[in-house]
């Protein structure tokens, strides 16, 4: 089945953002990679910040489903899996994460979106140290969980920037593996040791 203009349109303009960075992708180049012309384009989105929005729009929706943590027993096992999620939507919208200030401060109206998000990120994080706590697998104080959870939000936000930077000559060499691992590091130094241990196995396996 033939896929609609304006679902090319956002596919290739999420493709280019994110191989060559959205403030360095015009409209015309977008027209261009799918083979249309920038009046056919300007028939779907009349400014390149539409088509921001719209895609900001597909990120918002992909990650508020996965920090909607329910209220259950959640094992470490869970909460790999969660990461690694999390990340893989992280990287899919990446040209959203690896010029963050700058994006934000072109299109103010996701600022408050973008803030909610972070808001989010926190509380699903806070919910799954709470289970932990609950079960006896973690031992923290409040202050102690507080600033884990901080620190997890904080890497979630911004290990893609770093992660960029430190290959920078390497095309396709973001390895979300390393942005799960460096996470669940942090969570390490607080759990019991049987979960310390099987978490030092996963990350063999899995790095």
């Amino acid at each position: 089945m033939k896929r609609k203009t304006r679902d090319r349109i956002l596919d290739a303009s999420l493709e280019l953002f994110n191989a060559d960075g959205e403030s360095n992708v015009t409209t015309l180049q977008i027209a261009d990679e799918i083979d249309i012309s920038p009046g056919n384009l300007y028939y779907h989105f009349k400014s390149k910040s539409e088509i921001v929005t719209e895609l900001y729009d597909r990120y918002e929706h992909e990650i508020q489903e996965l920090l909607a943590v329910p209220e259950v027993e959640i094992s470490v096992d869970d909460q790999w899996l969660f990461l690694h999620l999390l990340f893989e939507t992280i990287a899919r919208y990446r040209f959203l994460y690896q010029d963050l200030v700058n994006v934000l401060s072109r299109y103010p109206v996701l600022q408050p979106r973008f803030q909610r998000i972070v808001k989010q990120k926190y509380q699903a994080t806070r919910r799954i140290c709470a289970s932990f706590r609950e079960q006896g697998i973690l031992s923290a104080s409040d202050r102690e969980v507080e600033a884990l959870c901080h620190q997890i939000v904080l890497t979630l936000t911004y290990w893609l920037s770093f992660e960029m930077l430190s290959h920078l000559n390497q095309k396709d060499s973001v390895d979300l593996g390393r942005g799960v691992y460096q996470v669940m590091v942090l969570v390490a130094p607080y759990l019991r040791a049987e979960e310390r241990e099987a978490l030092e196995a996963m990350s063999e396996d899995y790095l």
